[in-house]
């Protein structure tokens, strides 16, 4: 070989070296990066193309790029009286849509649900609703081409309703995250999804409102602004985030899990639940912020679960009524009702009473930007935090407490849950015991029977109806009325947990907060 073919044949190989050693390094650096870099590494090499259509009522260009993207889900559920087959207090929203009601009935074959999700990488992630997909025994995604593969479950959060999904698929079309905080009321939205057993589809429609708390996911934690008490950060196993975006696009069910875009066709939240009488599109739906879904996602894939910052407080929104009592002149700003021992805020010198006014500059309109602004950290980070004492407005910077930093704290000096009878009270309902035929009848061995449900009590706040029968109060048989304020004293963490069976004979399962 001449002296020309062989220099030839080194260049070819150092380059072939070189180009392999580089495609390898820049795989390594894809792993770590978030999704949010994921993207814009891969749309500067596959861009959209796609122009707002905002002011021209054309979305053709954002549906074709966001459509291929949103996914069909596909859930079988095998277990006996899984969580999905009970009863639920979400029966004041109907329900979360992609939920069949024969599944809140005891089921001994294997049931199948559906709902929709969006795809965030090309190698095959998944974002969906944790109602979507909690319990099932087996994850089904369908894209619009028709390919289907079967869903790995990388993580769920109850908390923000999010959950990860990982399908094998390479190459996979993915819908581009935008900037929920960009969003604006009025804007052109169009949400995507399976609703109604139907394939792909999309409505349009516009942003009605943005944070807000509709309560949904109150369920297992103390709900801000609920008639028995404000809101907290300071619970770490039971801290629900909502500031949803709502719109008026056409959602149902089927569509949970699905994309809530701009004109741009770019992710602006995963649509989550839907306000109506009825259980089908009456003129509202929600979906969680993208903002929000990419910090949960992020956390699924770094460490494993959610790492969740608190500052240390529960709260309450500021009413006209509060403002009387305390003499507040505030319109916005949540009034501090107690501070957590070793917290982030106490450590701040924030105490009870004060009045938190902004968090990093924005003005605390309600608790959603509280909630949201704190659920997009984590342990360590700092935030900045105005609050207004004896009229005076002071600024403080703290740095964010992890969930064991507060159960501690919880643990060695926390607040005393209330007495059995003051919860007995709070419940406003009352019982007599089950009659011999009626436990025969249901097939249980313990129960009371609601007779009476009284307006402004937790019973009627939670849509619990007369004639359900309880069978157990935080874990413990009841069969009289004793027997039922005597569990009650054995409340932890403030949530009174009850089992039960419906006046139709479906299985009942609630959980709901008391107040401190």
């Amino acid at each position: 070989m001449n002296k020309v073919g062989l220099a030839l044949l080194t260049a070819v190989f150092g380059g072939a070296v070189a180009l392999g050693g580089y495609k390898l390094i820049e795989n390594k650096k894809l792993e770590s990066m978030s999704f949010e870099d994921k993207q814009k590494v891969y749309f500067a090499s596959n861009p959209t193309g796609v122009i707002s259509s905002t002011g021209n009522p054309d979305f053709t260009q954002a549906a074709a790029a966001v459509q291929p993207g949103v996914v069909h889900i596909k859930t079988t559920y095998s277990r006996k009286g899984s969580q999905q087959s009970q009863g639920s207090p979400f029966d004041m929203f109907e329900e979360f849509f992609g939920m069949p009601q024969g599944r809140r009935q005891m089921q001994s074959q294997p049931v199948q649900a559906s709902g929709s999700g969006v795809i965030i990488s090309d190698d095959g992630y998944i974002v969906t609703n944790n109602h979507v997909v909690e319990d099932a025994d087996k994850i089904e995604v369908v894209l619009t081409d028709k390919r289907s593969f079967e869903a790995k479950l990388i993580g769920r959060d109850p908390n923000t309703d999010i959950a990860l999904l990982k399908v094998s698929g390479k190459g996979l079309p993915v819908v581009k995250l935008g900037n929920s905080d960009n969003v604006n009321i009025g804007e052109w939205v169009l949400a995507f999804g399976y609703p109604l057993g139907l394939q792909s589809t999309v409505t349009a429609g516009i942003v009605s409102a943005t944070g807000r708390d509709i309560g949904i996911l109150r369920e297992g934690q103390q709900q801000r602004g609920n008639p028995f008490g404000g809101g907290t950060d300071q619970i770490p196993v039971s801290s629900a985030i909502e500031s949803f975006i709502q719109t008026d696009a056409v959602i149902n069910k089927g569509n949970s899990g699905g994309a809530l875009t701009n004109a741009s066709g770019e992710l602006i939240g995963i649509n989550s639940a839907i306000a109506s009488p009825t259980g089908v599109y009456a003129g509202y739906g929600f979906a969680i912020p993208v903002n929000l879904v990419k910090k949960i996602v992020d956390d699924f894939v770094e460490f494993g679960n959610v790492k969740r910052g608190y500052i240390g407080v529960s709260y309450t929104p500021i009413t006209p009524e509060l403002a009387k009592e305390k003499g507040i002149t505030d319109v916005n700003g949540l009034y501090v009702q107690d501070v957590v021992s070793g917290g982030a805020a106490e450590a701040a010198g924030i105490k009870k009473g004060d009045i938190l006014t902004k968090i990093n500059g924005k003005v605390i309109t309600g608790s959603p930007v509280l909630s949201e602004t704190i659920g997009r950290l984590r342990p360590g980070d700092k935030v900045n935090v105005a609050y207004k004492r004896d009229g005076k407005e002071k600024q403080v910077s703290m740095t964010l407490k992890g969930e064991e930093t507060l159960k501690s704290a919880n643990s060695a000096g926390g607040k005393a849950s209330k007495s059995a009878t003051e919860i007995y009270n709070k419940l406003g309902a009352s019982f007599i015991p089950a009659s011999a035929a009626k436990k025969k009848e249901l097939g249980v061995n313990s129960g009371v029977v609601v007779t009476q449900v009284n307006r402004g009590g937790i019973f009627d706040y939670f849509g619990v109806e007369r004639g359900l029968v309880i069978t157990e109060v935080n874990g413990k048989a009841v069969n009289t009325v004793d027997d039922v304020e005597a569990a009650l004293g054995a409340t932890q963490r403030n949530i009174v947990r009850l089992k039960g069976v419906s006046p139709q004979g479906g299985a009942v399962q609630l959980s709901f907060p008391v107040e401190y």
